[in-house]
């Protein structure tokens, strides 16, 4: 048994029979992190070795304590995690000490089993999605050490790719559980928002952008880890309950999908996208599916207008406190600085205004759930791109006026809160990967698993490892 290439949910249950061990997994992720994370930059904050041959050592010889137990994990750098420091990739943290409590996902996490090794790398903040920072520098896709790995879950999405890890956590405001899934050739999941319940810090009412979820090689893999991580928590007022993901159908015949693809000619794509993913949907076709083109349902500029309002919101309630001061000020990125500033300028009826067009799409999209099982976009705008570029100025001759433009399609699943399943649609002309974006209504995050596993069993590209460093 390949280890490193093996899926999560066979691994949990080789080591229920006893055909391997928690040894056994514990020691090949380390042996691949030895061997690739040099140069990948994926795992930071990586915990003693023989600690966590101990941890594993203990897990073999104790009861099975949930789903995930014996399986390695390792943490995205902005959720606390015990034992470990969290730098958030900011040079602010960088330095400090373990913290001693984990957050409520990684507590859910240990208790069904799983031994958190350390940390994966993401942009300062989570900002942008390309992951670099100053405290541990650029994560490289592993199909190309010289392009970006996307983010913000940008070293979750590596490890993955890489098999260092068999599962991983992550997160998504605009596209951080998608696009690096893209980029990866991997599964993530950016479930319906309030499934996944975050820490009950600061205001848990208004701000409903941002969400926690699960990435994996498989779709049964990411359903394990959702089926843990899901659930309401009583300190939340929005919880949702957790779904049944157990034995996922990949029996998808007669599901109506509807194709986005470049929203109606209103997103620039760069050269091969739009190809490479309607090639790929030719797939749901052979699966028994529908597939139409969809014209674009709702204005591209209100969305915009709506999104860029709410995010920086967002961020200005959650880290305004480090605007506030000079020294905390002086350490931050540019693009931070850009969010908080205007996030602090708005008013109470900017933020009305904004949420009356984010209830419009709501409204526009349910009634497109009345007629499609599911809605699929791009999971990016752009192929993965050079790692020593900050960001993408341009797409296709369309200058980029914020430094998260060129990720502007990810947004009408964000804004809404709606489940999305970000699937690999395969290999450019130029050897890089791509992935779809698979949604539906709000609750639906059964359903799109199903689609992904239905998927999954159809395309041969899923299947195709990067090369070794």
């Amino acid at each position: 048994m390949d280890i490193c290439a093996s899926s999560a949910t066979d691994l949990v249950a080789a080591m229920k029979t006893r055909e391997i061990s928690a040894v056994d997994v514990m020691q090949a992720s380390l042996d691949r992190i030895a061997r690739d994370n040099g140069a990948l930059n994926a795992v930071v904050a990586l915990a003693d070795p023989d600690d966590l041959i101990a941890q594993a050592r203990a897990a073999d010889a104790a009861p099975q304590r949930g789903a995930l137990h014996g399986l390695p994990i390792a943490v995205k750098d902005l959720a606390n995690a015990a034992g470990f420091p969290t730098s958030m990739g900011s040079p602010i943290f960088a330095g400090q000490g373990p913290v001693a409590k984990d957050e409520i996902m990684v507590a859910r996490m240990r208790a069904a089993g799983a031994i958190v090794i350390g940390k994966t790398n993401t942009p300062e903040f989570g900002l942008g999605s390309h992951t670099f920072n100053p405290v541990h520098g650029p994560t490289r896709n592993p199909y190309d050490h010289g392009r970006s790995a996307g983010g913000s879950s940008g070293g979750a999405a590596v490890a993955l790719a890489s098999g260092m890890i068999p599962i991983a956590d992550g997160s998504d405001m605009m596209g951080s559980l998608r696009n690096p899934a893209g980029w990866n050739n991997v599964y993530g999941m950016r479930p319906s928002w309030g499934l996944v319940p975050s820490e009950p810090l600061g205001d848990t009412f208004l701000h409903q952008l941002s969400t926690l979820g699960p990435m994996g090689r498989t779709p049964q893999d990411v359903a394990l880890l959702l089926s843990v991580q899901a659930g309401p928590d009583p300190r939340q007022p929005h919880g949702r309950s957790a779904p049944d993901l157990t034995k996922l159908s990949a029996d998808v015949r007669g599901r109506r999908i509807g194709w986005l693809g470049d929203w109606g000619g209103a997103l620039p794509m760069e050269a091969g996208v739009m190809d490479t993913c309607a090639s790929a949907l030719q797939l749901f076709e052979g699966l028994g599916c529908s597939v139409e083109q969809v014209p674009a349902p709702f204005d591209r500029d209100a969305l915009w207008e709506s999104w860029i309002a709410l995010r920086s919101w967002s961020v200005a309630a959650g880290s305004s406190v480090l605007y506030a001061q000079d020294k905390t000020r002086a350490l931050l990125k540019p693009e931070a600085i850009w969010e908080l500033e205007r996030g602090l300028a708005l008013s109470a009826m900017d933020i009305h205004r904004a949420s009356l067009i984010r209830s419009r799409w709501f409204e526009a999209a349910a009634a497109l759930f009345d007629k499609y099982d599911a809605l699929v976009l791009p999971t990016a705008q752009v192929w993965p791109f050079d790692v020593d570029l900050d960001w993408p100025k341009d797409i296709a001759g369309v200058a980029m006026d914020t430094y998260h433009r060129w990720m502007e399609v990810v947004v009408p699943v964000s804004l809404i809160g709606l489940p999305c399943l970000a699937v690999p649609a395969g290999f450019g002309s130029n050897g890089l990967p791509m992935g779809l974006q698979v949604f539906g209504r709000r609750g639906a995050d059964r359903a799109l698993l199903e689609l992904g596993a239905a998927w999954h069993s159809a395309a041969d590209w899923v299947q195709r490892s990067p090369d070794p460093a």
